[in-house]
């Protein structure tokens, strides 16, 4: 009896050791290092984005703050050659965690880029068409035959195709060059281009009196205007989920700080230190919505724009394959970014039809 009970005794010892050890065993193993990428460069080169909570999170340095005690570096690389540049990246294994516009994403995905699609990261920015201020366009239809500077590969792409067809051009009826912003700014400049086709930087050249907006798509909808994703790695976000989540909340509590109105001033501020002007910021975001802008939610509405860019880019030919958008998405990050930090319902969802 005295034996029996000693075995006993010894085996709830072991289990109790057992289960006291499982947590442990469980943790997950953390990378020594995070590499992201971001496609917005300020002026002169500078690493210093714009426009979304994920450039600014790069420029005050919150996802150092937030691994510095883990001795997780934090590896940056904002690319001159945009999205191209980076879908190039995650074909060759060299980026964790992206921002992302939503042409390059959607073609990334299409082309079998192994990535998931965790967070909105900025919508309805818009698209800007302009001239030289000596020259007599006043509309779209005055630049056919025309030089048009723009971007190509971009989610500035979507967008101008998207535009013209909606008023009864094509890509044949103009003379597209394809060329960055400062590239094409100076082009513009010297008479080498008649138009140039770019984003809200555009407004620092025509401040100088160098240009003059003759077409915006602030009035057009939203199918037309720039969004992106923050995305991540695969094989990352198997293995180190936790951390995804971990960047994910850093993310998101910077995106409910850039929705409060008492903070707009300096959130521009911040993204002056692109180097493009404060007022270049206060004019492009004039009657926007920046708590819808910055909101991060997959809810119905994003979800079905994205399935539209999908499918607009399809039509356009500037996408070749195809993407099962719902399983590309993963929400549970900011679902569960939104329970932590105590946010929900901050961000008000919207139905299928923006509602």
């Amino acid at each position: 009896m005295l034996l029996w009970s000693k075995i006993l005794l010894n085996a709830a010892v072991a289990s109790s050791v057992l289960l006291a050890a499982a947590p442990l065993q469980a943790a997950e193993e953390k990378p020594g290092v995070i590499r992201l990428a971001s496609p917005m460069v300020g002026t002169g080169n500078r690493p210093v984005g714009y426009g979304n909570y994920y450039a600014t999170t790069q420029t005050l340095g919150l996802l150092e703050k937030e691994f510095q005690k883990d001795g997780i570096k934090i590896q940056w690389n904002n690319f001159k050659g945009a999205g191209p540049a980076i879908n190039e990246s995650y074909a060759n294994g060299l980026v964790d965690i992206t921002w992302l516009g939503d042409l390059p994403a959607l073609i990334g995905k299409s082309s079998r880029l192994d990535t998931r699609l965790v967070a909105v990261g900025g919508t309805n920015d818009n698209t800007y068409l302009a001239v030289p201020t000596s020259s007599t366009a006043k509309s779209i239809a005055d630049l056919k035959g025309k030089r048009i500077g723009f971007f190509k590969g971009t989610n500035l792409h979507l967008s101008i195709i998207s535009v013209i067809k909606k008023y009864g051009l094509s890509e044949k009826d103009f003379r597209f060059v394809n060329m960055d912003g400062p590239v094409g700014y100076s082009a513009l400049a010297s008479g080498d281009i008649d138009a140039i086709w770019s984003n809200v930087s555009i407004q620092s050249v025509v401040d100088r009196g160098i240009a003059k907006i003759i077409y915006n798509t602030k009035q057009e909808p939203d199918l037309y205007k720039l969004s992106g994703y923050v995305l991540v790695n695969s094989k990352f976000e198997q293995k180190y989920p936790e951390t995804v989540q971990r960047v994910v909340n850093v993310l998101v509590r910077q995106a409910a700080w850039e929705s409060q109105p008492q903070n707009k001033a300096a959130l521009f501020k911040l993204w002056s230190k692109s180097g493009l002007p404060y007022n270049t910021f206060v004019k492009a975001n004039s009657g926007i919505d920046l708590k819808r802008h910055e909101a991060p939610i997959l809810d119905a509405y994003n979800v079905t724009l994205i399935k539209q860019k999908l499918k607009a880019g399809q039509d356009l030919k500037l996408i070749r394959g195809n993407i099962d958008v719902d399983s590309w998405i993963e929400p549970k990050y900011v679902n569960s970014a939104l329970k932590s930090l105590n946010l929900q319902g901050f961000w008000t969802p919207l139905n299928a039809n923006g509602k």
